[in-house]
């Protein structure tokens, strides 16, 4: 990585450590501009996955950590909406699969329609959201997952640091609904 991507990734991290916002006021706030994002939660909200603290709020952790070409877009149309197109959505479902969320298949496994909402309110009661712009958020993403290890990414994490948990309910969601 260049000094400059590093300085870059340096800068994002400083951003996304800061305290999170409640989605409902991260939908208000969130730019049309590209960066990356981080999802936290507090220990309770799926113990067996422990990620790094918030530097502000350090009863929080970090979860999972995107990047987007449109932070709104991608946290508003895609995380908190569909399925379909969201890894995050889809490994929450997995690992939510006492909830009894069920699935269908499409093009792809989705959560059936009432789903969709049931886990867009768990995500609302339950998740947080912080977010940095940047204009390259490939070069930050991948440097701030390679660091930090949020449970809930798998590529782009080092081996040895994948939360099996979270490959089984990645399988256990794409196993669910037959074509």
């Amino acid at each position: 990585m260049t000094t400059e991507g590093w300085t870059e990734a340096e800068e994002a991290l400083r951003l996304l450590s800061t305290g999170p916002y409640a989605l409902d006021v991260a939908a208000k706030r969130l730019s049309r501009g590209s960066g990356v994002y981080a999802w936290w939660a507090a220990p309770s909200v799926l113990p067996d996955l422990p990620g790094p603290a918030n530097a502000e709020v350090p009863s929080l952790r970090m979860l999972y950590l995107g990047r987007a070409g449109s932070l709104r877009g991608r946290i508003l149309r895609n995380h908190l909406r569909r399925s379909g197109s969201s890894t995050l959505r889809r490994t929450l479902a997995g690992l939510l699969v006492s909830e009894g969320y069920r699935t269908t298949w499409t093009d792809r496994v989705v959560l059936v329609p009432e789903d969709e909402t049931r886990l867009t309110a768990w995500m609302h009661a339950n998740l947080r959201l912080t977010w940095a712009e940047d204009p390259e958020p490939e070069i930050a993403e991948a440097e701030l997952v390679r660091r930090l290890h949020p449970p809930l990414n798998v590529h782009g994490v080092d081996p040895e640091h994948v939360q099996a948990a979270v490959v089984a309910a990645k399988n256990a969601y794409n196993a669910s609904a037959s074509e």
